[in-house]
């Protein structure tokens, strides 16, 4: 690719560092207040580091050693480095779902970048929200970018069996709560299964995402599948360092690398990886920010374009570590490359075709070819009828075969409260045909949309040996979950939505093969149950919370917040 460089005089910093009169000495003399020598940042691309890091996101433990190595690379190229912490949306910490915080790290990352000297950003994240909230901060700010993946965390051992986080550590729960694990076993398990810093190594919204970031071209090409605490991490992160101020010289920013037929090709390689449902929400708000259509019908047509290919848990048996010694992403893209639009870009400025010639399988049991697939269809498949008119999303590859075409009477929670209080009393009506469904756990409903939708089988059916049933929310999954879960179902319940309206014994008709999910309820019976409908008293009244709530958007749109999920660049504004 050729691209005419930048003069000095272009770059963003130096509307700060020389503005005239007081506005440039101030910042000058400011910059200098930290020990800096004015060869350090004059007429230099200044690059902010974003970090995700904080003592409560444990997948990110390994960042400050990693900020160095990117710093590194950086000063390498001739550019001067700064680091801007931002929210870290930890998964395994942040309430009442990190869901609700990833718009508030785009925002941020929008923010930060725009109030500060920053010519390109290096964007430190993995963990589940922080790489589409990453992107989509950085895409709205319209500066040159690059993802720095934080990398999975090593396999887990216990007791002669591999573990895999996650999707091993909710089997295991199964278990205990059906008394076949003690305890202290089930704890024992579970500590085994967080062997070392790095994001969940199964093909949970982790790996899904900085994988399909990978596809898009935003990070270096292979950079998603390298282990957190691999020496070649740390040398990717020097070398994301050196490549960003190259970017900025280019101008080469997310929206000159991102099209329409990059996403595409994400969301067929999705298919490949079985990767999480979560995927449809963040790839749609990526998308907008960008400026570019994409929708649950471009996954529908997806689905039936590839098969899975990639032998990693919950859909498989491997995970990350494997995935990546048996040649990673760009293997895995070379395999479906006859799928693929190969003349994208990426941030290299060599096209995709480019990145994945001559990359070769090393274990074909972990990468499949297209003839020995884990699945014979893509992962995920899209449902609409009466009960989800918008949509609903089903992970068939991770389902119960037997379960792919039933109909059943509902068992009906109205919200978590409620699941709680009563999946597990032994009087509650409930066989194994019937379909478990969770209301009011949607963006609005929750609040935040959080990884309900794999609702507890009940513990009476544990027992007797059942552990999967159809089950129904308008929550999310968590993308190391597994079983025939329908997610997403929209619009939620609390936005006036079918699923708000189904009673306990209501039938319900799921045929996967027709795409269809269906309330099999007269419409006279639904009108009068809608007139009767109250929407529930708002969760908040003040702050972030009344904010979310009055402006996210729904699952088919992205859970975006209106006033951002548009395409477009502020202005800056003026330098004092």
């Amino acid at each position: 690719m050729t691209t005419r460089r930048k003069n000095p005089s272009e770059l963003r910093s130096q509307q700060w560092f020389s503005a005239p009169g007081s506005a440039g000495a101030h910042k000058d003399r400011r910059i200098k207040q930290a020990g800096f020598l004015a060869e350090d940042y004059k007429d230099k691309p200044v690059i902010a580091i974003l970090s995700t890091w904080s003592d409560f996101n444990t997948c990110h433990a390994h960042f400050p050693q990693r900020i160095e190595e990117v710093k590194r690379g950086i000063w390498q190229a001739g550019g001067f480095p700064a680091v801007v912490p931002v929210q870290s949306v930890s998964e395994s910490f942040s309430r009442p779902t990190s869901m609700m915080y990833r718009n508030f790290l785009a925002m941020e990352v929008e923010e930060a970048i725009r109030s500060h000297p920053v010519d390109g950003a290096v964007l430190l994240g993995g963990c589940d929200k922080t790489t589409p909230g990453l992107i989509m901060g950085a895409a709205s700010a319209g500066v040159p970018s690059i993802f720095v993946p934080a990398g999975a965390m090593l396999r887990g051992h216990w007791r002669g069996h591999t573990l895999g986080t996650g999707t091993s550590t909710w089997i295991a729960e199964a278990d205990y709560r059906a008394g076949k694990l003690s305890e202290t076993e089930w704890r024992d398990f579970g500590q085994a299964s967080v062997r070392s810093t790095g994001t969940c190594n199964t093909m949970g919204t982790a790996s899904t995402m900085t994988s399909l970031v990978d596809v898009l071209g935003l990070c270096l090409p292979g950079a998603s599948s390298i282990p957190a605490v691999d020496s070649e991490h740390a040398r990717m992160a020097s070398a994301a360092g050196r490549r960003i101020v190259d970017m900025v010289w280019e101008d080469l920013k997310p929206s000159d690398i991102v099209t329409r037929a990059s996403l595409i090709n994400a969301v067929i390689a999705d298919m490949a990886l079985s990767g999480s449902t979560n995927s449809l929400i963040h790839l749609i708000a990526m998308a907008r920010r960008l400026g570019l259509d994409l929708s649950v019908d471009d996954f529908a047509a997806a689905s039936e374009t590839v098969p899975v290919i990639c032998n990693l848990m919950p859909a498989g048996q491997y995970l990350m570590e494997d995935f990546h010694f048996a040649g990673g992403l760009r293997a895995l893209l070379s395999v479906i490359k006859d799928h693929l639009d190969t003349g994208v870009m990426t941030c290299t400025g060599h096209t995709l075709g480019e990145e994945i010639a001559d990359v070769k399988v090393w274990n074909d049991d972990v990468i499949r070819p297209l003839d020995n697939p884990i699945y014979a269809s893509g992962a995920l498949v899209v449902l609409k009828g009466s009960l989800a008119p918008r949509g609903g999303i089903l992970k068939r590859s991770a389902a119960t075969p037997e379960l792919l075409s039933h109909t059943g009477p509902a068992v009906v929670f109205k919200n978590y409260s409620d699941l709680k209080a009563r999946i597990d009393d032994p009087d509650l009506e409930v066989t194994a045909d019937s379909m478990l469904v969770l209301q009011d756990a949607g963006p609005i409903g929750a609040p935040g949309m959080p990884e309900w939708g794999m609702l507890p089988i009940p513990k009476k059916l544990l027992a007797q040996g059942v552990r999967d049933m159809v089950r129904i929310s308008d929550a999310r999954m968590s993308g190391t979950s597994f079983g025939t879960c329908i997610l997403h179902v929209c619009p939620e319940s609390r936005a006036g939505g079918p699923l708000g309206l189904v009673r306990n014994g209501d039938l319900i008709r799921l045929d996967t093969d027709a795409r269809t999910l269906d309330l099999l309820v007269d419409d006279a019976e639904l009108a009068r149950r809608r007139a009767a409908w109250v929407v529930p008293a708002p969760h908040y009244t003040r702050g972030y919370g009344e904010l979310f709530s009055a402006h996210v958007t729904q699952a088919d749109e992205g859970c975006d917040f209106d006033f951002l999920a548009k395409q477009g660049v502020t202005v800056d504004p003026e330098v004092h």
